[in-house]
């Protein structure tokens, strides 16, 4: 019993996690700069002990992102991580230069474009293991629209962020599509024998 509700603890404080308009606005402010930076300097943006005393507390947490760019509504790129590998405000400036300059699917990001630019920060809560039995009961404990998923069978996994729900709101196309994404059969996921992982995130846009 104990055991159970210490998972429940921890379960809550992995979803607790939230942002105030200001830290939202914060997060994207320094993608921007992390990203405008880069056409002046060479590495990454590096804050000064002044600029570190204005990051927000929440952003020093240690705290898993993407960060997705947007030209004219269509993707210019895509890069984060699904686990915390370092603090927030940190991770939001690498996964920004990532984005914007190393996603192999896009050319670089030219000055040019910086101006026409949109920037979504979406930070993760922790993956939880979504337990399931079959196919049924598998799209009957999805959430669409919330939850962002991670698969994996064998060598192959893939994720999809809670925001592809806009562009796949069927539960089944979105499966179906994850799972060409990881390099399997769309239908894979009807066996019921996927590694399957649910997390939230919240966005700053």
């Amino acid at each position: 019993m104990e055991g159970t509700k210490l998972q429940r603890v921890e379960k809550t404080k992995k979803e607790s996690f939230s942002l105030s308009s200001a830290e939202k606005k914060f997060c994207v402010s320094l993608a921007k700069r992390s990203i405008e930076y880069s056409f002046t300097h060479e590495g990454l943006l590096r804050l000064n002990d002044e600029e570190l005393a204005l990051v927000p507390k929440k952003l020093l947490e240690k705290k898993a992102c993407f960060v997705t760019l947007m030209i004219n509504n269509k993707l210019k790129g895509c890069i984060g991580h699904l686990v915390p590998v370092q603090l927030l405000f940190k991770d939001i400036i690498s996964n920004a230069y990532s984005a914007a300059f190393s996603d192999i699917r896009f050319n670089p990001l030219e000055e040019k474009e910086f101006e026409s630019l949109t920037i979504e920060v979406s930070i993760l809560t922790d993956p939880i293991d979504l337990k399931y039995s079959d196919s049924k009961d598998l799209l009957k404990k999805i959430v669409a629209g919330k939850d962002g998923l991670i698969i994996r069978k064998g060598y192959f996994s893939a994720t999809f962020l809670p925001s592809v729900w806009e562009d796949l709101p069927k539960k089944e196309d979105f499966l179906s599509e994850l799972c060409q994404k990881a390099g399997l059969s769309p239908k894979e996921w009807q066996k019921g024998d996927l590694i399957v992982q649910r997390y939230y995130a919240i966005k700053a846009k």
